[in-house]
Parts: structure tokens; C-alpha cells; sequence
């Protein structure tokens, strides 16, 4: 296979100024320049861009779960903590509808057990065991990400 001097600068570029390789490789898809692209880097960024995207929704699921089970499951800590589990919650909910897309909804929705059994692991260790959190999630991914639920 013989690699045009656009590609050898390309790949070159790519290890010396990754956010210039990024604006000439888009503009190279804009003029439908496809046999001049740095395809193997190009991948490996959208994969890389994918992986991102999947752990920043599952992280703030995550964190919503813990605070909705520490509000309704820890009465002890209710009283002082309450108000601070809520704004959070709402933090957490408004970060993750900026970027939430079908297929990420999609992703945490095969994916919420898992991240429930993380929550849970972090809620036990936090009351110190002392506080019987449901084994499954009781919340849907609607409730979880809906604004105005608990």
C-alpha cells in the first residue's frame, strides 16, 4: 500500500499537535477527502471519544443513585445532609441531559445493574453497613434521570 505524503503528514502531525490533526481531518471529511485520512488514528480517537462519552454518563449515574438511596434509605444523616444529596442530584441530572443521546440512554440502560451494584458498594461502605439498601435497583433509568422525581 502506498501512503500519499498528505497521510505521512497527517500521522506525523497526529503525534506532535493531536488538536491541529483534528481540524485537518475534519476538513478533509468536509471536502470528502477520504483516501488522504489518517484512518487508523481517526478510529482510535472515535473510539477513544466513545469510551469517554460512556463513562461520564455512567459516573453521574452512579452518583445519582448513591445520593437518591442515602436520601431515602439513611434517615439518620437525613436531617443534616438532605438538602446537600438534592443539590446534587440536580448537578448530576443536568450535567447528564447535556449529553445524553439515544445511544448513551441505550448503554445505561443495559448497563444499570452494574452501575447500581457500584452504588450500592459505595452506599454500604459509607453507612458503615449499618443501613439495609435494596440487592436490586428500585429505581427505573426514567426516575433516575428525571428532574423533578424524589
Amino acid at each position: 500500500m502506498i501512503i500519499s505524503n498528505e497521510l505521512k503528514l497527517l500521522q506525523e502531525l497526529y503525534e506532535k499537535d493531536d488538536h491541529l490533526w483534528l481540524e485537518k481531518t475534519i476538513e478533509l471529511l468536509k471536502q470528502k477527502r477520504f483516501n488522504d485520512l489518517d484512518l487508523e488514528n481517526l478510529i482510535e480517537e472515535l473510539e477513544s471519544l466513545s469510551r469517554r462519552d460512556k463513562s461520564t454518563v455512567r459516573s453521574l449515574t452512579e452518583q445519582i443513585i448513591r445520593h437518591l438511596l442515602l436520601l431515602q434509605y439513611w434517615p439518620k444523616e437525613n436531617v443534616r445532609n438532605a438538602n446537600h444529596w438534592r443539590a446534587e442530584i440536580i448537578s448530576f441530572r443536568s450535567q447528564i441531559e447535556a449529553d445524553l443521546t439515544t445511544n448513551l440512554s441505550n448503554y445505561l440502560e443495559n448497563e444499570l445493574s452494574k452501575i447500581y451494584q457500584s452504588a450500592l458498594k459505595y452506599v454500604q461502605e459509607k453507612t458503615n453497613y449499618s443501613v439495609n439498601f435494596p440487592q436490586t435497583c428500585p429505581y427505573s433509568l426514567n426516575q433516575i434521570l428525571e428532574q423533578n422525581y424524589f
